[in-house]
C-alpha cells in the first residue's frame, strides 16, 4: 500500500520541511512491516488569479485529480477527531479491505470545496492551525500509526 499527502501549496525548505523529511524517512523505513510500500508528498498550486469558491474549487479538483484511485483522507477542521490509536486502526482496516493507496488531503487557506468527495475527513482538534505546520502533525501521525501497527514502542499510551 502507498501513502501519499496531497497538498495545496509548495513547501519551501525549512525547519517544517526538515521534520516532514525526518518523518518521510522514518515512515519508508517502518512502513514496510506493516504493508507500507512507499510514502510521497504531492504538490499542486491553483492558480493565483482565482479567488473565494472558485479558487476552492479548483483546489479540489487538483487534488482529487492528483489522487485518482486512492481512498482519499481530508483534513478538515469538521471532521472526527481520533485518538493515535484510532487513526493507526482506521488505516489499518483501510489496509486490509485492499486500498493500494490512502491519499491526505490538505487543502488551501480556504479549505476544501464542498465538491470534494473523500472515504473520511479527519481533524486534529477544532483549532486552526498554519498548513505547514499540519504537513509536520501528518507525517508524525502517520509515522506513529505505523509504529503503533508493528508493534513498536514509539507510541506510549
Amino acid at each position: 500500500m502507498r501513502l501519499t499527502v496531497a497538498a495545496v501549496g509548495r513547501l519551501r525548505g525549512g525547519p517544517e520541511s526538515d521534520l516532514i523529511e525526518e518523518y518521510a524517512s522514518r515512515i519508508r523505513g517502518a512502513g514496510r512491516a506493516v504493508g507500507v510500500a512507499a510514502f510521497d508528498i504531492s504538490e499542486v498550486e491553483a492558480p493565483k488569479s482565482l479567488t473565494g469558491e472558485k479558487r476552492q474549487a479548483r483546489e479540489s479538483e487538483l487534488l482529487t485529480a492528483a489522487t485518482q484511485g486512492a481512498r482519499r483522507i481530508a483534513l478538515d477542521e469538521r471532521g472526527d477527531v481520533l485518538t493515535s490509536a484510532d487513526f493507526a486502526a482506521r488505516i489499518a482496516g483501510l489496509r486490509d479491505e485492499g486500498a493500494g493507496e490512502i491519499a491526505f488531503l490538505i487543502g488551501g487557506a480556504d479549505g476544501h470545496h464542498r465538491s470534494l468527495a473523500p472515504d473520511m475527513r479527519l481533524a486534529f482538534g477544532r483549532a486552526t492551525f498554519p498548513h505547514m505546520l499540519v504537513r509536520v502533525m501528518l507525517a508524525e501521525q502517520i509515522y506513529r500509526a505505523v509504529t503503533i501497527l508493528a508493534g513498536h514502542p514509539y507510541h506510549r499510551a
